[in-house]
């Protein structure tokens, strides 16, 4: 497919089919928001970051799991084996797909990093800009996937911290529910 198509087949999704993702369809989501493209001593990532200070993280929601990406070795450490879309939805009220996609993609940030080179105001700007950036890479890849999502930026903060046990220095920026379209 090419990305023209994919962009094209992109749209907002609030209603999914139960069906689980394939563990290489999930690979795929998450590298495309934070995955090492070009490994080495200043390793490159699938989104683009100011001065690459990389402060975005990425989690997911499953099931089964709520799970923390690695992008230097493409795996995930689980932090609970427990399903938290539930949870994730009632941080996020009137928003009942969040509980029924199959998957939520979670992109948090830790502002220091970026912070320490840029400052706090040009740092916040160029946060949202890497979250829209890894955002619209899910978004797009989920359409090339032959899968569905939506962005999600309307939750309670310091719920979601607390459900994915975020310490006082990182914060979530947006949930993605990630699924086959009902």
């Amino acid at each position: 497919m090419s990305l023209e198509e994919a962009i094209f087949l992109r749209h907002s999704v609030r209603s999914y089919q139960s069906e689980r993702l394939a563990d290489d369809e999930l690979g795929q989501l998450l590298w495309s928001a934070q995955g090492v493209i070009e490994p080495g001593g200043r390793p490159r990532r699938a989104a683009p970051s100011a001065g690459a200070r990389y402060p975005l993280e990425v989690y997911v929601s499953t099931q089964d799991v709520l799970a923390h990406y690695r992008p230097v070795d493409h795996s995930l450490r689980i932090l609970r084996r427990a399903d938290v879309r539930a949870d994730l939805e009632r941080a996020a009220p009137g928003q009942e797909y969040i509980r029924q996609a199959p998957a939520v993609v979670i992109l948090t940030c830790v502002a220091r990093r970026i912070e320490e080179r840029y400052g706090k105001s040009r740092g916040a700007r160029y946060i949202a800009m890497e979250a829209g950036h890894a955002a619209q890479n899910i978004l797009v890849q989920a359409a090339a996937l032959g899968l569905a999502s939506l962005p999600v930026g309307a939750f309670q903060d310091a719920q979601v911290g607390k459900i994915l046990g975020l310490a006082a220095r990182e914060r979530a920026v947006y949930l993605l529910p990630v699924g086959r379209e009902s």
